[in-house]
């Protein structure tokens, strides 16, 4: 299936010229050194694995030309004493070597995932206007397993065949160092063509990884959205895109493979290639030139082996480092992003007890991605402590970006957002959004039971507590009828619930919070009319004594509101309480006019 051109650029990012080298590995550094113990007990035995490997071809040795040769049984039993004991030494160092390696994999793995998912948490909305969820995702996952592949086992590896390497040319220049400057000449011309390999290798992996990544996050996208897909009659087109990706990855890593396998074959053929060479130079040395006796070119032709199959593992090894390379550095990516929000070093706290003050002060605003486009235009409001004010408008006003800059997921580009008389850009957001509850107009509800939702408003509310809300809000009879009561498992994003159920959750939830501050955002859209109407009763008794914002598209939800602002362009244009406006003739009494009159029809 052919790419449409758009799609391809997406999904065939260049790969960065700076995942050429390996410094993305050192990030790996602090995680392994929080567990050091047991890097040092893995290092421990696998220096003595190294050693009882190449001590079995002294024991070898010992057992040709003191046992065989002998031809003694007391001689013969002794060297293959010795030879099992090499073996029991090496048996249980190499196990241990593997236990303790694999578990610093595991934990280290374990540690940056954590780490990761908390850096996430952190970041700001503008982030993830860049950056796909489904991508996020797959470097916590695909990514992190290639990382635990190398800690938990080819950094042991490569250590092992690199110890390996330089005992046994140590050995061999001992037994002959003739010989050994020809086995030395064997491994240079196996080792130069595999690290040219690898690089390929790497590379091909490096653009394997990243067109994995974009067909996840595309997965991801349209599995959330899997009702808008399937109403709109899209599965087939979706499909084919998402298979569009996965055969552009597939082609990649298909690349990937046949280097892999050609670098494979190149090993086998070098290494046979070079063990035979130093066997027949070996054996001329010992039958035609007797410089050598039968063990000695027994320990030798070990020895060499065991050099020349440990460089060739050597450079299969690089090439897995110079994946995990690349992995790293889009590992590295996302714990390299600087969150635009965050508390500043010496945060200003909010003063106690909180008020519920809110201002804005000549704020201007455009989102990331649309300079151009200003949802705010010098706006200003003043909230009173415990005053309810309506925020109403055409679509596009700029209703719900106060609430977000009220919230601190963006800051202005010009003015001054005050709580309780201080600039929030001056305190740390937690503290912030800790004054305040959001009730938005398709608030996520999570996958565990109606009561972990409900305490997802406040961890320390009780059980008392989170009923007294769920009572509030109309959400008691609901819930209590469920199979299990509070204790019932809602399901993904508590699809189980109807949609005004899942707003009275999520309205429990906010009145859970108890903050001073409550922010509606169309919480009531999705009720009907007798839900709404209850809800709304509910809330009336929630404002009693907080500050609250209402944005509300329909107007009969805000006649109440102790103020009514207008916005239109990001701008308020229209200030007073719904008898003051209507008689005005403006926008509110335009819309008003508008819907009461279609309700009335």
């Amino acid at each position: 299936m052919t790419i449409p051109v758009a799609f391809e650029s997406e999904i065939a990012p260049e790969v960065p010229a700076r995942r050429r080298d390996l410094r993305p590995l050192t990030r790996l550094g602090p995680f392994m050194g929080a567990h050091v113990a047991d890097a040092i007990l893995a290092g421990m035995f696998l220096l003595v694995s190294s050693a009882a490997t190449v001590g079995l071809t002294f024991a070898v040795r010992l057992m040709a030309d003191k046992g065989l040769a002998s031809r003694s049984a007391p001689m013969i039993n002794q060297a293959f004493l010795v030879l099992a004991l090499v073996a029991a030494i090496l048996a249980i160092s190499t196990g241990g070597r593997f236990y303790f390696i694999t578990k610093l994999g595991e934990r280290v793995v374990a540690d940056i995932r954590a780490a990761l998912y908390g850096h996430v948490m952190t970041l700001d909305q503008a982030y993830f206007l860049k950056v796909r969820t489904g991508e996020v995702l797959s470097r916590m996952t695909t990514d992190l397993a290639i990382v635990e592949s190398m800690v938990g086992s080819t950094i042991s590896v490569a250590l092992r065949n690199a110890l390996t390497v330089v005992a046994a040319l140590t050995v061999l220049i001992i037994v002959n160092p003739a010989l050994t400057g020809f086995v030395v000449l064997v491994g240079a011309l196996i080792i130069a063509p595999l690290f040219i390999v690898g690089r390929q290798v790497r590379r091909l992996s490096v653009a394997a990884q990243e067109r994995f990544a974009d067909a996840v996050g595309y997965a991801g996208e349209t599995l959330d959205a899997l009702d808008t897909v399937q109403a709109f009659g899209r599965e087939s087109s979706a499909t084919a895109r998402f298979r569009a990706a996965v055969e552009a990855a597939f082609r990649v890593s298909l690349a990937r493979i046949g280097a892999r396998a050609g670098m494979t074959a190149l090993v086998m053929i070098l290494v046979t290639g070079g063990i035979g060479l130093v066997l027949w130079r070996a054996s001329l040395a010992a039958f035609v030139d007797h410089t050598m006796t039968p063990g000695a070119l027994l320990q030798f032709v070990l020895l060499s082996v065991l050099a020349a199959g440990s460089t060739g593992s050597l450079g299969e090894a690089w090439g897995d480092v110079q994946k995990t390379s690349g992995a790293m550095a889009r590992i590295s990516e996302i714990m390299d992003a600087t969150p635009a929000i965050a508390a500043p070093a010496h945060p200003r706290p909010l003063p106690t007890p909180a008020q519920g003050a809110v201002s804005f002060e000549n704020v201007s605003f455009a989102y990331p991605g649309r300079p151009e486009l200003a949802a705010l235009n010098g706006f200003d409001l003043n909230v009173r402590p415990g005053e309810r004010v309506a925020l109403v408008g055409p679509s596009g006003a700029g209703k719900s970006t106060v609430l977000r800059l009220l919230l601190r997921f963006y800051d202005p580009q010009s003015g001054v957002i005050r709580l309780d008389g201080v600039d929030i850009r001056e305190a740390d957001p937690a503290e912030v959004r800790a004054r305040m509850a959001l009730v938005a107009q398709d608030a996520p509800l999570f996958s565990g039971s109606a009561v972990e939702n409900l305490r997802f408003g406040r961890e320390q509310a009780s059980n008392a507590e989170l009923v007294a809300a769920a009572r509030a809000a109309e959400a008691d009879g609901f819930i209590t009828a469920l199979p299990e009561g509070y204790n019932t498992a809602l399901g993904e994003r508590a699809k189980t619930l109807s949609g005004g159920q899942r707003q009275r959750v999520a309205i429990a939830r906010a009145l859970v919070r108890g903050a001073p501050i409550l922010l509606l955002d169309e919480a009531t859209s999705a009720l009907d009319a007798e839900n709404e109407r209850l809800v709304q009763r509910a809330l009336h008794d929630a404002m009693v004594g907080r500050t609250t914002l209402v944005i509300a598209h329909r107007l009969a939800t805000v006649l109440n509101a102790d103020r009514i602002v207008v916005m239109d362009e990001g701008r308020v244009v229209e200030t007073g309480t719904h008898a003051e406006l209507t008689v005005r003739g403006g926008l509110y009494a335009k819309l008003a006019k508008l819907q009461f009159g279609l309700e009335a029809a």
